[in-house]
């Protein structure tokens, strides 16, 4: 689905460079999390993939399309989560997805029926005509993951979806994001929670300084650390237990 060639990126004015000569190839229909401490390179890393970015050298395809050649496409093809919210707080639920959706195209009863059906999915109908501003965090983050997927992309790019929700909004997001993986689509997440990537995952990747360190499935990477009883085991054994704080 995925296949990065040798990709970096170096920000203008910056000593280091963000993601450094990685090479990663994501298959159809994984939850592949890509997990690493603040500033390693996440967050370039999937701006790179959804063109929001330019490399500064290497390449990379998205269902066999190249992102210069085919950067119309490829925007079709995917979804993007945002760590921020992505919403218009003065706007109701039901015009705010109405509005996304518009932009994939999506309209009239079509566009009604996708918002209607993913809202009492998430069990937020009953707000649908409520403005975003009275909506709790876990509302919104709701609201903001159905405005990614009206379009059913091929692809959805999750930054960080479960932060700062309570554990019902939680268990509700991870079940209706492996409902959407069953139905095809492939899923690129990351997240600080490492508890959750490693029952969610079906793969990871831990990115340090721009590059990956290890990858495989939670299960084996477990296995292969002596001294590990679970993933954050590994990822701190892997990246060290230094504060990463970044201004």
């Amino acid at each position: 689905m995925i296949k990065i060639e040798q990709i970096s990126k170096k920000y203008k004015d910056a000593e280091k460079f963000s993601v450094s000569n990685l090479d990663l190839l994501i298959e159809e229909k994984e939850i592949f999390g890509l997990l690493g401490p603040n500033g390693a390179g996440k967050t370039t890393l999937i701006s790179l993939l959804c063109s929001l970015i330019k490399p500064t050298s290497g390449s990379f395809t998205i269902k066999g399309l190249n992102y210069k050649k085919n950067k119309k496409e490829l925007k079709q093809l995917i979804g993007i989560v945002p760590q921020e919210y992505a919403l218009y707080p003065t706007l109701t639920a039901f015009e705010n997805l109405k509005y996304f959706g518009s932009m994939y195209g999506l309209k009239g009863k079509e566009l009604t029926s996708k918002i209607n059906e993913a809202l009492e999915t998430l069990g937020l109908l009953e707000f649908a005509h409520k403005k975003i501003s009275s909506f709790s965090g876990g509302m919104k983050r709701r609201i903001n993951l159905i405005a990614s997927i009206l379009h059913e992309p091929k692809i959805l790019f999750l930054d960080e979806p479960t932060v700062g929700v309570d554990v019902q909004s939680k268990n509700v997001i991870i079940k209706y994001l492996q409902d959407i993986n069953s139905r095809g689509t492939t899923i690129i997440y990351t997240s600080h929670h490492l508890n959750e990537a490693e029952h969610f995952c079906t793969r990871v990747a831990i990115i340090d300084h721009g590059k990956i360190i290890s990858k495989g499935e939670p299960k084996a990477l477990i296995a292969a650390e002596k001294k590990a009883n679970n993933l954050e085991d590994v990822f701190i054994e892997l990246t060290g237990k230094d504060l990463r704080d970044y201004a």
